[in-house]
């Protein structure tokens, strides 16, 4: 699941590791971009983290805690899925770490962890923290990167994940 090169930049040539680094960038940019559209409730900018025809597969992660969610199929199913479930009810902060990236060409993955911190807005004792395994599938769009699969494993959680995905 985790890209594990023994290195960050396969470039060598100064102008190919100047397009490798910005290439890089843009990558994580892109979780980034989930992470945060989400937390500001953004429809926005969560959906430019995403191509037209994007997949999301959060069933992994789900059936850690019993729960079995359906594959989220299309930018704009996995937009407005998300953002209505957690509408008015739900607040979210996402942090990513450990990301890693191989590039091939046009095409690249990505593996990383998500820490994912969801709180109910009435009654924020009821949350659930979530420690995600992400394992996205990335295309270039223009000068940006943008996820084309994404599969979310867990790690490890804490709190009552049914409260708040399950509502």
């Amino acid at each position: 699941m985790n890209v594990t090169h023994p290195h960050a930049l396969s470039a060598a040539a100064p102008a190919a590791v100047t397009r490798e680094l910005r290439d890089r960038a843009e990558i994580v940019d892109a979780l980034y971009r989930f992470g945060l559209g989400q937390d500001l409730k953004d429809a926005d900018l969560f959906a430019s983290a995403f191509a037209a025809d994007a997949e999301l597969d959060f069933r992994p992660a789900a059936a850690k805690w019993g729960s079995k969610p359906p594959l989220m199929a299309g930018r704009d199913t996995i937009v407005t899925t998300i953002l209505a479930l957690f509408a008015g009810r739900v607040t979210t902060t996402h942090q990513v770490t450990n990301p890693r990236v191989a590039i091939d060409g046009d095409t690249a993955r990505l593996t990383a962890l998500v820490e994912a911190q969801h709180l109910l807005t009435a009654d924020r004792a009821t949350y659930a923290l979530l420690k995600n395994l992400y394992d996205a599938d990335l295309v270039r769009d223009g000068d940006r990167w943008v996820m084309r699969r994404v599969r979310i494993d867990n790690a490890w959680f804490t709190g009552d994940p049914n409260a708040i995905f399950n509502a």
